[in-house]
């Protein structure tokens, strides 16, 4: 596990900004069963992709005309638990990390995975959401 110390700084960037933790495989689930849409970060120490996948997050959620229903994120490699049971819900993509997803009551309808993330800006990951935004929120 990660030292608390370098995590907690970079949780607060989604969570002070109404992003809702799941710390736990039972609030993974009880927030993916919720009804409507949420978007979902697996966040990550990883410098470069973390780096705009955060920013770019944060961009799409304030400047679409159409937003999830709910905020949510967990930390890979210090929300243990919680990851893993995202990841069961992610399948059949692998562990990726960080990566975006948003669900549709339960449902995967939308993937950004790290690969996607990496030497993208902050505006070219935000422009993927709000895309995917406009095609499943109301």
């Amino acid at each position: 596990m990660y030292p608390e110390e370098i995590v907690i700084p970079m949780k607060e960037e989604l969570t002070e900004n109404g992003f809702s933790e799941m710390l736990t495989s039972a609030e993974v689930e009880q927030t993916l069963n919720d009804e409507g849409t949420t978007l979902v970060v697996i966040n990550s120490v990883c410098g470069c992709s973390a780096g705009t996948a955060r920013p770019g997050v944060l961009m799409a959620v304030n400047n679409s005309a159409k937003k999830p229903d709910h905020l949510a994120t967990s930390f890979a490699g210090f929300d243990v638990d919680a990851v893993k049971k995202i990841r069961e819900h992610l399948l059949p993509y692998p562990p990726s990390s960080p990566s975006i997803a948003l669900f549709k009551n339960g449902q995967l309808v939308h993937f950004i995975e790290r690969h996607m993330i990496e030497g993208r800006s902050a505006q070219m990951i935000a422009e993927n959401l709000i895309g995917a935004f406009e095609q499943h929120c109301n």
